[in-house]
């Protein structure tokens, strides 16, 4: 008994040391043993169909698909693994759903029974929260809400499978994974068939693009819309900046992705060709609002034309909005560029939207994360054409895929050798930690200047 409170008491010693000197460090700690411990439990013999367990690599890159909600795939997951693999995978997209910062702290109060201001300050930037004595219950706010909203989204679904004639538990089963895959963004799907028979089918999808869209929009903008629809009028009013650019940006790029989507795929023979006018429609809003980070597809997305894969390019790598279950550089960021755009072009001073001023420091956290984002999909897609020998379009379409953390691919992830699965593993890794995060964790301390230079303007352009 004494030496198991030694131990406990030398644990929540070094997480309260950790924390004090490197937070974010913390946070990518807690992020790399929840990886961990989903690799074991996924290359243990009983996870796979075979009874065999699975090869290290796979397990790994199962594991960190699964936990950094992205959905990418090295072996079939309806047919390779077992009902209990498939239990840890959805436990796995569960855990990571909650985000990095919240994991942190939920561990800091399972050790040290109570959230410190280190873990507060943890949590309040995942959730975007200002007020630190909120947190604790935040925390909570987050499970409770995620929680049910997963469960509206099986409960929708529950009918449907039932009409396709699946008995009750296993449409049960059905339902509840798909309603946490689709709500966290994860992609996975439980049937070897996956979602491509029902590519027309309303009463399947469309829970599940709710599900996809609510869930990239983040925990903030769920909360503050929630708490100002307990108040009669002004709803609109009421909201946030950050809810209204999410939302705004968010919408807008749905219905350009989904226009988009139907102009260049509608009479592909190999996509949405020989579907009837009202599946195109629901195919093209499906693959518009997939590339927010969700990663499930109705028809093959490697017949798509190159130019379909440009555009969803580009959507994944914008992504869902921030402390989402969504990747990407997230909308709220290309919001902020844009608005910044628009006041430069009119020789604005400030940066406005919504009647309210952005500050210059936003913008500046905005063109980091870009360049660091594009930074890393650049590297990685030179390293990943070097030891795949595959073309540029295919390659950096998966490393989109996995730096935002979508999980749509052309096909190509199963047959990589074990450097490319690595290097997408980490890739994955880096896209759901974020990149500032991940810069921050990698800083030995953060500078304060006294002392500053004069200021002297550069010739731009």
């Amino acid at each position: 008994m004494a030496a198991a409170q030694g131990s406990l008491l030398g644990l929540r010693e070094l997480v309260d040391r950790v924390a004090r000197r490197s937070p974010a460090r913390l946070a990518v700690a807690v992020f790399l043993g929840v990886c961990a411990v989903f690799t074991v439990l996924l290359a243990a013999p009983w996870a796979t169909a075979s009874g065999r367990a699975a090869p290290f690599v796979d397990a790994l890159f199962t594991a960190v698909s699964a936990v950094c909600v992205t959905g990418l795939t090295v072996v079939d997951t309806g047919t390779y693994w077992s009902t209990w693999g498939l239990v840890v995978i959805m436990l796995a997209i569960k855990v990571g759903g909650f985000g990095v910062m919240t994991l942190a702290s939920i561990l800091g109060l399972a050790v040290s029974r109570r959230i410190g201001l280190t873990q507060r300050m943890l949590t309040a930037s995942e959730t975007k929260t200002d007020r630190l004595g909120e947190v604790g219950s935040l925390v909570r706010v987050v499970i409770v809400t995620t929680t049910s909203l997963e469960l509206v989204v099986a409960v929708m679904l529950l009918p449907r499978f039932l009409v396709l004639h699946e008995g009750l538990g296993t449409a049960v089963w059905h339902s509840l994974f798909y309603g946490i895959s689709s709500f966290n963004n994860a992609g996975f799907v439980p049937t070897p068939e996956g979602l491509t028979p029902h590519v027309g089918d309303w009463l399947l999808d469309l829970p599940i693009i709710l599900g996809v869209f609510v869930g990239a929009l983040g925990f903030p903008v769920v909360l503050n819309v929630m708490n100002t629809q307990r108040r009669r009028h002004r709803h609109w009013a009421r909201w946030s900046l950050h809810t209204k650019l999410t939302i705004v940006t968010s919408l807008a790029l749905v219905v350009l992705g989904w226009l988009l989507m139907a102009a260049m795929e509608w009479r592909n023979p190999a996509t949405f060709g020989p579907l009837a006018t009202h599946e195109k429609v629901l195919a093209s809003l499906f693959a518009g609002v997939m590339p927010r980070s969700a990663g499930f597809a109705a028809v093959d997305v490697g017949a798509m034309h190159e130019g379909t894969w440009v555009i969803t390019d580009a959507l994944m790598f914008v992504g869902g909005g921030s402390a989402s279950t969504g990747g990407g550089i997230k909308v709220t960021t290309l919001a902020v560029m844009l608005l910044a755009i628009r006041a430069e072009a009119r020789g604005d001073r400030d940066i406005e939207a919504f009647g309210r001023r952005i500050p210059p420091d936003t913008l500046r956290v905005a063109i980091a994360v870009v360049f660091l984002g594009a930074t890393a999909v650049l590297v990685a897609t030179l390293g990943l054409m070097q030891v795949s020998g595959l073309p540029l379009d295919r390659v950096l379409f998966e490393v989109i895929s996995a730096f935002a953390t979508c999980g749509l691919s052309t096909g190509i992830t199963p047959g990589l050798p074990d450097a490319g699965k690595y290097l997408l593993c980490a890739l994955m890794f880096v896209g759901r930690t974020g990149t500032m995060t991940f810069a921050a964790a990698l800083a030995l301390r953060d500078r304060r200047r006294i002392v500053r230079f004069p200021e002297e303007r550069p010739i731009i352009g």
